[in-house]
């Protein structure tokens, strides 16, 4: 065991100090191996974990997936999303930030970034509301919370990578993450929905628009509905699997993008460029998380973890409580990728043996981990607002407060009533 915690103190002293997480991961993989049975032991585990590692077929969906996200954005018509929201529900009290929750969930299902999408919307939507006179308070914090959506509403790259590592079917659990999604959207409106019932100040009363203006930006967002659809359908009719259907997306998503007056070959480029980059930076997280995860198969450790849980005299409710706190605590200061890299080979197995289903759970972790982005003190959603916007963090972090208890509530649910995440992948062809 000091091996063992030689290496995670290495691992967490290199964290703290801003070190790439893939070469964290890596390096104190490494330097355990090398502790646990020599240069022999290590060099032959290097010569081999990097083809094996990244060596999966379903692993082809990220790079699509990202790429058809880069291809959407590309063709201008997620700009219009929340333009779109507004116009459906802006004559609401507070229809502006509930907009924002919705064009959140549209471009979450683009971006598949949760730092991105919170950006994009600081950027759009929380100009808007400022202008109309909202609360500098609720306008920053939907804005956080709903930049979180953008790793569970699929097609979402967190939950390929979570399938991809617990070795069950992407599928199934890309379409369990459609209903969670749905609720986790309808909470941020309601969260929205209270705090003005409380405070009618907080948010004034828009015009409405003509049914004619409402369709028309339908009609604009056609295209994008039409091909989000298509994926969810393709995958859980069984017409094709989630890598045919990433590679459907990014086609479609070239399709939107040619037609767009604004395409250029410079974005064109540019585009592609930052699909693989992003797609490397999965892979190298990926290599180096094997690394450190032979250390740990190596020295039993998983094995004695998953023994130990198994002698708790605890319900195994209060077990997984624990366990998805250390998730929020995670998710303050890590990319939710790099999370399940690191976590789902050690807890995925205690996660078994407590007797709880692994779709249903990776759906809970993703959420869970999205909940750490707005959770003070380093929720990192919350930075990225503020340094987009200048919105001091003390108001974001106050905006986000009602969210978080929202959203816990969304956890204690779905743990509840599993059938929530479980019924559509359980009626998937």
């Amino acid at each position: 065991m000091s091996l063992v915690l030689i290496a995670t103190l290495a691992l967490a002293a290199m964290l703290i100090l801003g070190v790439p997480v893939a070469f964290a991961l890596g390096i104190a993989g490494a330097l355990g191996l090398y502790m646990l049975g020599g240069w022999s032991v290590l060099s032959g585990i290097l010569q081999t974990t990097t083809l094996s590692s990244v060596n999966s077929y379903e692993l082809v969906s990220i790079p699509m997936f990202i790429l058809m996200a880069e291809f959407v954005i590309l063709s201008g018509i997620a700009n219009g999303l929340f333009n779109a929201a507004a116009l459906w529900v802006g004559r609401l009290r507070g229809g502006l930030a509930m907009a924002t929750a919705l064009a959140g969930a549209g471009f979450g299902a683009i971006s598949g970034s949760s730092t991105a999408s919170a950006a994009t919307l600081a950027s759009t939507s929380l100009p808007a509301m400022l202008r109309q006179g909202y609360d500098p308070k609720l306008a920053s914090g939907v804005v956080a919370i709903s930049g979180t959506l953008a790793m569970l509403i699929p097609p979402s790259v967190a939950l390929v990578l979570y399938g991809v590592i617990a070795d069950i079917s992407v599928g199934k659990l890309l379409i369990a993450g459609v209903i969670p999604g749905l609720i986790v959207t309808a909470a941020i409106m309601l969260t929205v929905w209270g705090v003005v019932l409380i405070d009618k100040e907080a948010a004034p009363r828009a015009s409405s628009a003509s049914w004619a203006a409402k369709l028309r930006v339908l009609k604009e967002l056609g295209p994008m509905l039409l091909l989000f659809g298509l994926i969810t359908v393709c995958i859980y009719t069984g017409l094709a699997t989630p890598t045919e259907a990433s590679a459907i997306g990014a086609a479609g998503a070239l399709l939107l993008a040619l037609r767009s007056p604004d395409f250029t070959r410079e974005g064109f480029v540019n585009a592609c460029s930052r699909a693989v980059q992003t797609t490397c930076m999965i892979l190298l997280i990926i290599i180096g998380a094997h690394i450190f995860g032979y250390f740990f198969t190596l020295t039993r450790t998983t094995y004695s973890i998953v023994t130990w849980v198994s002698t708790l005299p605890l319900d195994p409710y209060v077990i997984l409580a624990i366990i998805l706190f250390g998730y929020i605590l995670l998710g303050c200061v890590m990319d939710q990728a790099a999370i399940l890299i690191l976590t789902v080979p050690i807890v995925l197995p205690v996660i078994k043996a407590l007797g709880f289903d692994p779709i249903w759970f990776g759906v809970i972790v993703v959420v869970t981990a999205e909940l750490g982005m707005v959770t003070p003190p380093v929720g990192l959603n919350v930075f990225v607002v503020s340094k987009t916007t200048g919105m001091p963090l003390r108001t974001v972090f106050a905006g986000v407060v009602p969210h978080i208890v929202a959203h816990i509530l969304v956890l204690i649910l779905l743990a509840a009533v599993p059938g929530l995440v479980l019924w559509l992948p359980q009626n998937m062809q």
